[in-house]
């Protein structure tokens, strides 16, 4: 009898999954294909589940407020994405600190405004408060300030960062960061487990690994 690597097994195993799902009618799930393509573009794969949808890519932003190279790639890398993707794909930021002796209240603010339905607009607020107007202290009047040009209501917007729901999600989005190693700021998670950071972290390389994955969606 002859011997089967584990990697034969496993494309074994695959040829007879193809051959049920196609003769039942059935397709493989989006997850296993987006785990098992091979994309385009300089990234990481992580052991890390994947949270693919047929049609779409999740891009987990990681970024820090005070940091000026976050606030570039929200001014420039973003705006490209969503122009050339549009509602394919779905941004979402998670706060992860790396600038020293700062309060953690911008991504305080930020996790209670999404709760409230707000989350993209308070991010382009306060990175504009911290980075364009020169504003690092986010006193009561400032916050009050910022939660009405968004259109919230400021005593629900401060009972709500008082709860401490918002503190938790801080803390479960920075133990996401340091789970999958977050290095610096920003890095893209894409999908749950394609990790792009560092030198790699440029709009063209983003729009063609996002674009490998739609892609891998029609095959």
């Amino acid at each position: 009898m002859g011997h089967v690597t584990k990697k034969g097994g496993l494309i074994v195993i695959m040829v007879m999954l193809a051959w049920v799902f196609g003769v039942t009618g059935f397709t493989f799930p989006d997850v296993l294909l987006a785990a098992t393509a091979k994309l385009k573009g300089k990234y990481e794969r992580l052991n890390t589940p994947s949270t693919h949808v047929r049609g779409m890519v999740r891009v987990t932003e990681f970024a820090d407020f005070y940091c000026p190279h976050c606030h570039m790639f929200e001014q420039t890398a973003i705006p490209m994405l969503q122009e050339e993707f549009g509602n394919r794909v779905e941004v979402t930021m998670v706060g992860f600190p790396v600038i020293r002796g700062m309060l953690p209240t911008a991504f305080l603010m930020y996790e209670q405004a999404k709760t409230m339905g707000k989350g993209p607009e308070m991010k382009a607020v306060l990175f504009r408060t911290i980075h364009q107007d020169r504003v690092s202290i986010l006193s009561r009047t400032i916050r009050t300030a910022l939660v009405k040009e968004i259109g919230l209501d400021p005593v629900e917007f401060e009972q709500g960062l008082a709860s401490g729901k918002p503190a938790k999600a801080f803390e479960e989005g920075k133990k996401l960061g340091e789970q999958i190693k977050v290095n610096s700021t920003p890095t893209v998670l894409l999908d749950g487990n394609i990790k792009v950071e560092g030198e790699k972290l440029t709009a063209d390389n983003l729009k063609v690994v996002i674009r490998s994955i739609l892609n891998a969606d029609k095959q």
